[in-house]
């Protein structure tokens, strides 16, 4: 059984920073893309960023250039570290992943951004 489990949400400051980690179960995190998604209040869901098996990387434009994506691959853990944030990047942050056609998503962490 595939699990993604979500942690390092929590209240920052407008131009901090934050590390969210996403540790994978049930699969190998470096033979699957993982990527990150979020949702803010009263939003729709949108895609962050997203490492690809082979270790490629790509970002939402709204994150460019302050959000990094990254694999670790002898915890099986995906990361993405958050700097200058801003009060627009409070959401619920998931991780997700294909294995074999099935989608599975992590519970969700929660990244919220005040001062």
């Amino acid at each position: 059984q595939v699990q993604l489990v979500e942690s390092g949400g929590d209240l920052v400051q407008p131009g901090g920073s934050l590390r969210l980690s996403c540790a994978v179960f049930g699969t190998v995190a470096s033979t699957n893309f993982v990527g990150w998604y979020r949702q803010a209040p009263g939003k729709e869901r949108e895609w962050v960023a997203t490492v690809l098996s082979g270790g490629a990387r790509d970002y939402a434009e709204s994150v460019k250039g302050r959000f990094t994506i990254w694999r670790d691959n002898d915890k099986n853990t995906v990361f993405l570290q958050m700097n200058n944030l801003k009060p627009e990047d409070t959401a619920v942050y998931q991780c997700h992943t294909t294995v074999r056609r099935a989608n599975y998503w992590g519970q969700g962490t929660q990244v919220t951004v005040s001062s």
